[in-house]
């Protein structure tokens, strides 16, 4: 999977389905389908409704982003992404400060579970620094560097592991871009269209922004799965509206 540059931008959107269950997660996808290519599968609906969750968008015709943010000792990272390279994901994470042994564990675990399965192996992508983070936060945890000094570092050795690419805030995509290359992944979450609320996100920019800086694919969710038109909000989006 490449830098995805040359997609479409309702491609490159990833509307991010943290309903709290299948069923409404379900009624949202459903009236983007058609529309949106990509969805993603985060923490609050997989630990709830575990792989049918992927089972369930896949069926709907849906690419899937699974947003786990592994962080553990290397073998059960390996196990946790072969298990999710078997379930047939797009896209799977992990947290770039559990090292570089942990992340190309999660790289041979992603291949070697979709190759069981007879499928594509998923992008493996690293964390950078959480787009809720800001340097106070940082700091809070014993990080002296400023947010974006952090993401690089951590992008610098996830490149040295060989992951697909990083997760980081849309404000540090351009230098993301300069570092990784044209093909590796930059995928933003933080991103808010103009005059949205910016919820508990404090390193945002808009959806232009974001693509202009470099981005691969924006992650997206309330202000698209919050909206009384779920589907109108996306193409309002998409259509740089």
């Amino acid at each position: 999977m490449q830098g995805s540059e040359g997609a479409g931008m309702r491609d490159r959107i990833i509307v991010a389905l943290d309903q709290p269950d299948l069923e409404s997660a379900l009624a949202c996808a459903r009236s983007l389908v058609g529309r949106a290519k990509w969805v993603k599968v985060g923490m609050t609906l997989f630990y709830r409704e575990g792989p049918r969750a992927v089972a369930a968008m896949r069926d709907l015709g849906f690419d899937v982003f699974v947003d786990l943010k592994c962080h553990d000792i290397p073998h059960q990272v390996e196990g946790a992404a072969a298990a999710l390279g078997s379930l047939g994901a797009g896209i799977i994470t992990v947290h770039a400060s559990g090292g570089a042994d942990m992340m190309e564990a999660a790289v041979r675990g992603a291949a070697a579970g979709a190759a069981v399965q007879g499928v594509p192996r998923p992008a493996v992508i690293a964390i950078t620094v959480l787009t809720s983070m800001d340097a106070e936060a940082l700091a809070s945890v014993g990080v002296s560097d400023t947010p974006s000094d952090q993401a690089m570092g951590l992008a610098a050795l996830a490149r040295t592991a060989g992951v697909d690419g990083v997760v980081c805030s849309p404000r540090e995509a351009a230098e993301m871009r300069a570092l990784l290359g044209p093909d590796a992944l930059v995928v933003t979450p933080g991103v808010r269209p103009a005059g949205s609320d910016a919820g508990d996100q404090a390193r945002t920019a808009t959806p232009g922004a974001a693509f202009a800086a470099g981005a691969s694919y924006l992650v997206i969710g309330r202000p698209i799965t919050g909206a009384e038109d779920p589907a109108a909000a996306f193409e309002a989006i998409a259509n740089n509206e």
